[in-house]
């Protein structure tokens, strides 16, 4: 896959879905925002599971631990030349090494992923699990 499939079939989502990361909670309407945009995606609940953890967590945990992160905001464009980056080199042994370290790469932003999963799942009229 190139740069530009990437950015054209993740960009939008990638985008929406990164102020989870942010060291503000997200709004009502950043909320509102990345459902709408999940629900035109219409992956699985399972498949934005692996978004979150290996296109996302691993590129904004580590903006997220740098010392002169911004975390107000981001620049989007840079933003997304790091995230194609990353993407484009997620094959194989680095696919697999961030699967098992996902956990790590997550722990910061699960409670929000969690809220969202559970307004999208809402959304499509789906059972929360208890």
């Amino acid at each position: 896959m190139d740069a530009q499939t990437l950015v054209d079939e993740r960009g939008e989502l990638w985008l929406a879905l990164a102020p989870l990361w942010l060291e503000r909670e997200p709004r009502e309407t950043d909320y509102a925002r990345m459902v709408e945009v999940i629900q035109r995606h219409a992956l699985s609940v399972n498949e934005l599971e692996w978004v979150f953890r290996l296109e996302l967590a691993p590129v904004l945990a580590r903006q997220q631990m740098s010392v002169a992160g911004e975390w107000r905001h981001f620049d989007d464009h840079q933003l997304m030349r790091r995230l194609v980056a990353h993407n484009l080199r997620l094959t194989g042994w680095r696919r697999k090494t961030w699967a098992l370290f996902s956990g790590l790469t997550t722990m910061m932003a699960r409670h929000r992923w969690n809220e969202l999963i559970e307004r999208v799942m809402i959304a499509r009229g789906e059972d929360v699990p208890s």
